[in-house]
Formats: structure tokens, sequence, C-alpha cells
């Protein structure tokens, strides 16, 4: 089978699921009509069948070895043919499926990372991770599902034109039999598609909770809050089993009338050809290959009743793709340049000197977040980047030259040193200094596999100070133009902490850094520090000078202590 394509660069309807849908099949419009194709030719090899069945029968109430002979050979190579077909049609079937799957998740894995930071405010994880999961299998199945349910129309339309060939009545029997069968089920749809959609919400809020108990397990158990979470779990799991029975009860009924109605369809078509044989209107031989065709016909009957319960299911799952792919970034860049230089927030007044350690501390902490997210593009503001607005930077320039670290970033599963190194350009030697600088010589030596060893979920078997000094050797080791961190000492003892403020001191010397803390252990190995208050700069000077000049200032930093 060929290699699946890479999503194409143009951009999908967003208007509606629908919309989507036939964006997604015109992407792969040969593979998908050359299985339509092979599972037209499946089905009608098999609607065939039935009549050179006949045939043969007719031939041994004749007696004619020569007639026999001939509708034998015709079976055997309409069995063939069939064979052939069918290996085919399943071929392209799984191909469409993963093309369409997989070309889902290529655009939603670039949308979100086009969307960075605005993502998770616009989504819940539950809702993104329900994308990959299960809405993705949903659209592949709709692709899935043109091919048979196509052949199965045509199929459908060749037993008719042979019955009303053959015989008006029976004919025209499943004629407007078959409409009608479709028309008894349309009622079924509606409610279907509502309760999928709200199951839907219900399972992807609830993927959301797990994630949020699971990240937040230490502090649970610390407060002994592990049952009132549980319990709330539980509810909403509850919600989601109430959800599921209810699309299960209409889908139960779906799945019955698939194979009530077909089998009321037979047994009429059956009935009236018996009696047309009996009455000697037909010969044995056609009376089989009414009963066959009858039979025959639940096939092609249940792939159109699939077709409507997969359709709804992948309008559903497309309407949440297109949920995703139709949010716009809140930050965005333009097409400029900076040779770099001064970078200045002209709201707060912080300006970090080329080549300087610069620190803030702020008396409120999401001030000084504030600062960072407007100085690494990540919320709008009026910021300077030597000669040229930050905002009219691209915006992969500004992250490339430009890194916020917080406390916020995760590690990722896969080996250490893959997950620190993120770039893998660095040597051992600036992989060694790195791990000196963080003061995480211990944590890797702890391991039995050092840096190649495996890191589990989020790093989950670190502790808190180990995982925020792992983030700081992430950071260092990315080694960008300018480097903001975030309360990197937060987490690590009074010892640690001083001894990382000596280091990185040494490790950023004459590289662009802030350092957004209120530690005097940090802020007294800092080039310069900066005072904010009420969201502006108050004061400026070394830890030392505004401790003496600014009493504000003091009383942040010392919390009060002399």
């Amino acid at each position: 089978m060929r290699s699946l394509p890479e999503a194409d660069p143009g951009e999908p309807d967003k208007r509606s699921p629908l919309r989507y849908l036939w964006w997604t099949a015109r992407r792969q419009g040969a593979p998908l009509l050359a299985g339509i194709g092979f599972a037209t030719l499946w089905w009608l090899v098999q609607a065939l069948m039935p009549a050179a069945l006949g045939k043969g029968i007719e031939a041994v109430t004749a007696k004619d070895t020569g007639a026999l002979v001939l509708w034998a050979s015709v079976l055997f190579g309409l069995g063939l043919v069939q064979a052939y077909s069918g290996i085919m049609r399943h071929r392209m079937a799984v191909y469409n499926w993963l093309a369409a799957a997989y070309r889902t998740v290529q655009l939603t894995a670039r949308q979100a990372a086009r969307l960075g930071a605005t993502l998770p405010k616009r989504l819940s994880t539950g809702e993104v991770v329900s994308v990959g999961n299960s809405d993705i299998a949903h659209i592949g199945n709709s692709m899935d599902i043109l091919l048979r349910g196509t052949g199965a129309v045509v199929a459908i339309v060749t037993v008719t034109v042979i019955l009303i060939s053959t015989s008006l009545p029976l004919g025209l029997l499943v004629l407007f039999g078959v409409p009608l069968m479709a028309v008894a089920v349309g009622p079924l749809l509606r409610p279907l598609h509502k309760r999928q959609a709200r199951q839907r919400e219900l399972t992807g809020d609830l993927s959301t909770r797990a994630a949020d108990i699971v990240a937040g397990l230490r502090v649970l158990r610390g407060i002994g809050g592990e049952q009132v979470f549980a319990a709330r779990y539980r509810a909403g799991s509850q919600r989601v089993r109430q959800a599921g029975v209810g699309v299960a009860g209409v889908e139960s009924v779906l799945e019955g009338a698939q194979i009530v109605l077909p089998g009321l369809l037979i047994a009429v078509v059956t009935g009236v050809g018996a009696s047309f044989a009996v009455a000697g209107e037909i010969p044995t031989g056609q009376l089989v290959a009414f009963y066959l065709y009858a039979v025959f016909l639940i096939g092609p009957m249940r792939t159109l009743t699939e077709a409507a319960d997969k359709l709804t299911k992948g309008h559903v799952a497309a309407g949440r793709v297109i949920r995703i792919l139709s949010i716009e970034p809140e930050i965005t860049g333009g097409a400029g340049s900076s040779a770099g230089g001064v970078l200045r927030d002209s709201y707060s007044g912080v300006t970090l000197q080329p080549g300087c350690l610069t620190a803030v501390a702020a008396d409120a902490p999401e001030d000084a977040i504030a600062i960072a997210d407007r100085l690494g593009r990540y919320a709008d503001g009026d910021v300077m980047f030597g000669a040229a607005d930050l905002s009219t930077l691209p915006i992969e320039e500004v992250r490339s030259r430009i890194l916020v670290a917080d406390n916020g970033a995760r590690l990722f599963t896969g080996r250490l040193r893959d997950e620190l190194d993120v770039r893998g350009e660095a040597t051992d030697e600036e992989v060694r200094q790195a791990l000196h600088a963080a003061c995480a010589e211990d944590i890797v030596e702890a391991l039995p596999d050092g840096l190649s060893a495996m890191v589990a979920e989020g790093g989950r078997e670190f502790s808190g100070g180990q995982q925020q000094r792992l983030r700081l050797l992430r950071a260092l080791l990315a080694d960008p133009e300018v480097l903001i961190l975030v309360e990197p000492t937060s987490a690590v003892d009074a010892h640690t902490e001083a001894r990382i403020a000596e280091r990185l001191a040494k490790a950023r010397a004459g590289r662009t850094t802030l350092i957004c803390t209120t530690s005097p252990l940090v802020l007294d190995r800092t080039d310069h520090v900066v005072y904010v208050k009420d969201g502006r700069v108050l004061a400026e000077g070394t830890h030392r000078q505004l401790l003496g000049d600014s009493p504000e200032y003091a009383a942040t930093v010392t919390r009060g202590e002399d």
C-alpha cells in the first residue's frame, strides 16, 4: 500500500462539518474514486451471481449440458472477479480511512502548534484529546463508508432493473420498498446526532477533569482532597455513562431496523415470487434467483443504514475539528526584522540591556508574569526590540530569539537527554556545564541510566524541586538570545537556590537574561534590579542599593523581616 500523503497546504473549508468532510474527500479524490470503483464492481458481481445461478438451475431442469457448463463457467468467473475486487476494495477502504484520519491529525497538530498559548485558553484538554482519541476514527469511517455506500446504491439499482425486466411487480416492489425503508430510519438520525454530540461534550469534560486530577495529585494528597475530587469524577463518569446509554438506545433501534426492515422486504419479495412460480408465471430457476436477490439485498441495505450512522458520527466529529481549526491565534507576527539590542516594555518601563543579568521584583507576582508575557510576545504590548517593534517580527523569529521559561512548562515522555536538549545540538561539555549551572548533577547521578533514562509522563518520578531544576537546565541548553525566567528557584531549598543564583550569573554572562523573582539570594547576584509596583517601574538599581533606598522594595523582598 502507498505511503500516506502529507496534509495539503490548502486550507479546509471551516464553515460547516459537511464542508470539511467534502474538503477531506476532495483531497484524496483519486484513491476515493478508485475505492468506489472497486466497491461498485464488488457489489455488481454479487448482484449478477443470482442471475447466473438461476440460469444454471434452468439448464439442469432442461438437461442442457452445454448451457450448464456455460453458466457454471460464468459463475466461476464472477467468483474470481468478486475475490479480486473485494481485496482491492478493502485495501482502498483502509487507505482512505487512514488518509482521512491522519490528515485530520496533521491539520489539528499544526493548528495546535500555530495557536500556541491561545489553545489552552479557548479549549479544554479533554476536547483536544478526544479529537485524537475518537474523532479521527469517525472521520475515517465516514470516508470508508462512502466506498461501500456508493457501491450499495449501484447494486440496489442493478437488482431493481433486473427484477423489473424479469417481473414488473417484483421490480416495482423493490423499487419502492428500498426508499421506504430509508425513510423509516430517518427519524432516528436526528436524536442520534444530538445524543452523540452530548456524549462527546461530556467525555471531553471528563477527560479534562481526569488530567487536572492527575496533574495535581500530590497537592490533593497533601490537603486530603482525594475523596472529594474522586467523588466529582465518579459523578462525571456516571453522566458520561448515562449519555452513552442514551446513544446506545438509539443505535440499538437503528441496528434492529437494519435486520427487521430488509427481512420484511425479503419476506414480501419471496412470497410474491413464490406465488408467481406456483401460478406458472416464472420458472423455478427465476424463483431461486428472486430469493437470492432478496437475500442479497440485505447486504447493501444494511450498508446504507450503516452509512447513515457513520456519516452522522463523522458529522459530529468534523464539527469538533472545525471548532479547533476556526480558532485564530491571539498573538500574530509581521514580516519585519530586528538586529536585536535593548528589549523594552513601554507600559511598565522595564528595560533589558544587552548582555546584562536583570531581575524584576514585583509587589504582585502577576505583574511580573504579565511583563514576561509581553516581553516574550505571549501577550499584546508596546515592546521594542532594538529599533523594531516586537509585534512586527515573525512569531517564529520571536520564539527562536526570546525564550520565556516558567513553572508551567512540562517534561515529556522520552529519553532524558532528548527532553533536555530539545534541538539535539548540544555537546557533552555543554550538557555538563548546564547540569552544573542548574545544580542538577545529583538528579542525573541518581538515575540508573543517567541521561539515557526514560522520563515518565509529565516527569512525575521527579519531585517539584527536581522538575524545576530540569526545566532550568533545558532553558539553559536552548541558549536563546534573550532568556526570561519566571521564579526559577521557588521550589528549591535556600542552599541550592544560592548555588543556582551564583552559577546562573556565570552561565549567562554576556547574554541578555531576565529573572522574575523576589528571592534576595537571586537578586543579590544580578547586575540590575527593577522594582515594579502596580505594574509600573518604581525603582531601579542593584539589590543592595534598593534595600537602602526603597522601603517598598525592602518590604517586598525581605517579607517584612529586618
